[in-house]
């Protein structure tokens, strides 16, 4: 008789175990000789070494598949158990960025979206400009969460220029982060809607999520990540140089941006209108524009737009 403890704290019990603890059901009835007992964060499995070594190949699986896919069923459970499937076989689409929360498919959906999706499998370092609501930050976080789902970096650092878009932060209660979280809230809106609420607190706790002013960047390499750069419009010329000279060894760098919104300072220029000039023609490097039409907004938010360019 042996014993054998599995942690599952950065996973809602609800959507592991079911309703009803179907799932959970479903599982014991694949191990009818093993006991199984799921208390709090934790599954408790004890009888034979043989019989748990299958129970954990087969545990694993449901987990993987629930992280990549957002929700897993007892058919689910079963068909796993009965196929046999590894790892490399649970794949989405190839359209498929990311399965979100409650299995919500999320992919490009724009001609300009599909062109940053192809960029940032051949370049380490996409510049993805255009108007509000053309999906630039969205997207960007998406294969930045497909690149850590499979592996392919080991971190995810979101970051913005901690410039006030005409409002004053100070007097905001709290600490720095405190002071800051509203401000990278579109950042962790676009997060919530891709990974489940206990897997992405384990993220930004043990670190393998990092959202932060731009500020903090400076110093650093940054290796083996998905770095997003956004609002990159507010950074000052020697800010943007800071971040990009920041890239590491395997890493994939993507910076968004719109030139129509610049916060900064009349006396300061933005950083993202210089680099596109001096990095356009660097190998490994890739500009998008996006426009009105690739907006994923209300209808009225692209007629806004095109009103506004045609003043």
């Amino acid at each position: 008789m042996s014993e054998q403890i599995f942690n599952i704290e950065s996973y809602n019990p609800i959507e592991l175990f079911g309703v009803g603890d179907r799932n959970l059901t479903a599982i014991k009835d694949i191990f009818p000789k093993i006991r199984i007992i799921a208390r709090g964060e934790h599954i408790k499995v004890s009888g034979d070494p043989k019989d748990i070594e299958k129970f954990e190949k087969l545990f694993q699986l449901i987990l993987l598949h629930l992280d990549h896919f957002g929700r897993i069923s007892e058919n689910d459970i079963h068909q796993l158990a009965e196929s046999g499937t590894n790892e490399t076989a649970i794949k989405s689409s190839p359209d498929v960025l990311v399965h979100g929360r409650n299995g919500q498919v999320i992919k490009a959906r724009t001609a300009n979206q599909i062109k940053i999706v192809e960029s940032i499998d051949k370049n380490d370092m996409v510049f993805a400009i255009g108007p509000a609501g053309t999906g630039k930050t969205y997207t960007a976080v998406a294969l930045a969460v497909r690149a850590l789902k499979n592996k392919e970096v080991k971190r995810i650092i979101l970051t913005r220029p901690a410039v006030e878009a005409g409002e004053n932060l100070g007097f905001l209660p709290g600490d720095l982060k405190d002071k800051l979280d509203p401000y990278m809230q579109p950042l962790y809106d676009a997060l919530r809607d891709m990974l489940p609420p206990q897997k992405l607190l384990t993220y930004i706790e043990d670190g393998t999520i990092e959202i932060a002013p731009l500020a903090f960047m400076r110093g650093r390499t940054l290796d083996n990540v998905f770095a997003i750069l956004d609002e990159a419009q507010n950074a000052t010329t020697n800010q943007l140089k800071m971040f990009l000279t920041r890239m590491g060894r395997n890493s994939k760098f993507f910076i968004t941006g719109d030139l129509t919104q610049i916060d900064l300072p009349k006396n300061q220029n933005s950083g993202l209108m210089h680099s596109t000039k001096i990095l356009a023609s660097i190998p490994g490097i890739d500009i998008i524009i996006l426009n009105e039409s690739d907006v994923m907004r209300h209808k009225l938010v692209a007629r806004i737009i095109k009103a506004y360019e045609g003043e």
